[in-house]
C-alpha cells in the first residue's frame, strides 16, 4: 500500500511528465493509487515516451482525437497549453482542430476551436452596423 509521501510524489512527477495533470488523476491517485500507475504506464509508453513521433506530433494528434470524441474543454485546453510550451505555433494548433471539420462535423470542431480560443486569446471581427441594416437587401 503506497504512503501518502509515495502519492504525493507521483502525482508531482506526473506534471513534470506530462504539463499537467487533470482531476480524475488526482483523485485516482489518492483513492485507487494501483489503478492509476496502470492507467498511467499506457499513457507514458504510447504518449510520454519517445519513440517515432516527436511531442509536438503527438499533442496535436491528442488534441484532434480529444476534439472529435468530445472531451471536456479543459481536458483539450491542457494539451492546446503543452503544445503552446513545445513551441507548437497557435496557427498549427488551430489547423490541426480544422481536421476535425470533414470527419467529425461542425459542433466537434467548434467544441476544440473554442477551447483553443480561449487558451490563445483569439479575437473575432464583429460586422459592421451597415451590414445589419442592409437586412434581406444585402443577400
Amino acid at each position: 500500500m503506497a504512503s501518502q509521501k509515495d502519492k504525493q510524489a507521483y502525482i508531482d512527477e506526473m506534471v513534470r511528465q506530462r504539463g499537467y495533470v487533470l482531476e480524475y488523476h488526482k483523485v485516482l491517485t489518492q483513492q485507487d493509487f494501483d489503478v492509476m500507475r496502470a492507467a498511467n504506464d499506457l499513457v507514458d509508453a504510447a504518449y510520454l515516451k519517445q519513440r517515432r513521433l516527436d511531442r509536438r506530433t503527438k499533442e496535436l494528434i491528442f488534441i484532434v482525437s480529444l476534439t472529435v470524441m468530445g472531451a471536456s474543454k479543459g481536458h483539450i485546453q491542457s494539451h492546446i497549453r503543452v503544445a503552446l510550451d513545445l513551441g507548437v505555433p497557435e496557427e498549427e494548433i488551430l489547423e490541426a482542430i480544422e481536421i476535425a471539420l470533414p470527419e467529425a462535423g461542425v459542433v466537434a470542431f467548434q467544441h476544440g476551436f473554442d477551447a483553443w480560443r480561449e487558451v490563445v486569446g483569439a479575437e473575432g471581427i464583429e460586422p459592421t452596423v451597415e451590414a445589419h441594416e442592409g437586412g434581406s437587401d444585402a443577400r
